[in-house]
């Protein structure tokens, strides 16, 4: 798994794992690092159909690298496991909440979701703990958790995505990168410390055989 700088945030990622040990990644909206550190973040993710013919595996996750070297990052993924993965059926994806630590991945429970539905992800770090605790939602109801001690994040259509820094930092937007994606204006209306999005839409692309993946997305 690849590192990320530390005080970053990294949404709207298509990541296609081909085989077993090969990792090709898509388009990308990046912000970050800050000089704060993220106390909190929420977007809602739309990830419509998922590709045909599902492989394994295509994983779509908002992402945040921590200082320790660590990857909070709850995941929208689709493979041909879905039933074994998540009780689902063909055509949907399984969502769950997870952490990479930099040895192994951390997961919550894993629910199915279809191409019809939105997924909510929030991400809150507490002081007291020093823990980063994920919710993943869908139409209201919790599905998925993960609490733990990764350190702090200094750094489809995903729709109403919120950031809250534990500081101002008025120069955050400014940190924003993007590979085959739009997004509607990055802005702050309390000098830096919460920063909002409506709309982050993501370009369809495709992975030629080389990386064991035909598939559209």
């Amino acid at each position: 798994m690849p590192s990320f700088s530390k005080k970053s945030l990294l949404l709207a990622l298509a990541g296609n794992v081909a085989a077993q040990y090969s990792v090709r990644f898509g388009p990308y909206y990046s912000l970050g690092a800050t000089i704060s550190y993220i106390v909190e973040a929420e977007t809602t993710l739309y990830p419509g159909k998922t590709p045909d013919p599902q492989q394994d595996r295509m994983v779509l996750w908002p992402g945040m690298g921590t200082d320790n070297g660590q990857l909070v990052q709850s995941i929208v993924s689709s493979s041909t496991e879905t039933a074994t993965q998540c009780g689902g059926k063909s055509g949907e994806w399984c969502v769950f909440a997870s952490t990479y630590t930099g040895e192994t991945q951390l997961s919550g429970d894993a629910k199915p979701l279809t191409a019809t539905q939105g997924v909510k992800i929030n991400y809150k770090y507490d002081d007291a703990s020093g823990n980063y605790t994920q919710t993943v939602s869908i139409n209201g109801t919790v599905v998925s958790t993960l609490s733990t001690a990764s350190g702090k994040a200094q750094g489809w259509a995903y729709q109403n995505t919120i950031i809250k820094l534990a500081e101002a930092d008025s120069v955050f937007k400014g940190t924003l990168t993007t590979n085959l994606a739009t997004a509607g204006e990055l802005t702050t209306s309390d000098g830096g410390k919460t920063w909002t999005v409506d709309k982050i839409s993501i370009q369809q692309s495709s992975f030629d055989p080389a990386s064991s993946s035909s598939a559209r997305l």
